[in-house]
């Protein structure tokens, strides 16, 4: 059994082997700080994106290592969005999706596929069905990514549907530890769902009973 989900790894680097293994354990710990609706979750990521960009590109993935580069970006910016404080509150708590962001959501969605259909095409590498999965994924991941950094609860469901399709995908490619790692994403996020409904369900009560 060992051989059959390791195998791969024998013609692999040892240096890419070692960052693989890196980027999934950050990665494992910036989801784990996701659910727990701790600001650790930006730094962390931060570490897991960066690792990621560069090894998606060696692997050919395009949409994901391109996602991994705007994970980065938009993990800054989810810093700095979630440590705002109007007093002694948080400016943006947990909250739920208006019908303005939905609007821009889908624009994003779209406009993501697009994008990395172009880029795809660019490079000639619409060679394999790989290649629309990931096409599929990178739009699901870069509102996903938006709506954390927004700290919309909606944000979870993104993370589960693209994790769930990400496991047979890197498993298919050779990629054990990447599967693996959105194996436990899929778990983690779906008790980050509910914590974070527990969470949102608290402060909405709490805010009905000052008046």
């Amino acid at each position: 059994m060992f051989e059959y989900f390791f195998s791969q790894y024998r013609n692999y680097h040892q240096v890419d082997i070692i960052l693989e293994i890196t980027g999934a354990i950050f990665g494992l710990l910036s989801v784990w700080f996701a659910k727990k609706d701790n600001i650790l979750v930006f730094p962390t990521g931060l570490v897991s994106t960066f690792i990621y960009a560069y090894l998606l590109w060696q692997w050919e993935l395009l949409g994901d290592s391109m996602i991994n580069v705007y994970y980065f970006v938009m993990s800054i910016y989810g810093w700095y969005h979630w440590t705002r404080k109007k007093g002694n509150q948080v400016e943006f708590p947990i909250a739920v999706m208006n019908n303005k962001e939905k609007g821009i959501a889908v624009v994003l969605f779209t406009a993501t596929i697009i994008f990395v259909v172009l880029v795809y095409f660019y490079f000639n590498k619409f060679t394999n069905l790989y290649s629309y999965i990931d096409t599929f994924l990178t739009a699901i991941f870069f509102v996903g990514m938006w709506l954390m950094a927004k700290r919309k609860i909606e944000n979870w469901i993104f993370w589960i549907i693209g994790d769930i399709i990400s496991i047979p995908l890197y498993f298919a490619k050779g990629f054990t530890f990447t599967s693996l790692q959105y194996l436990i994403f899929t778990i983690v996020a779906i008790y980050g769902y509910s914590e974070w409904k527990k969470i949102l369900n608290n402060s909405t009560i709490q805010e009905t009973q000052k008046f």
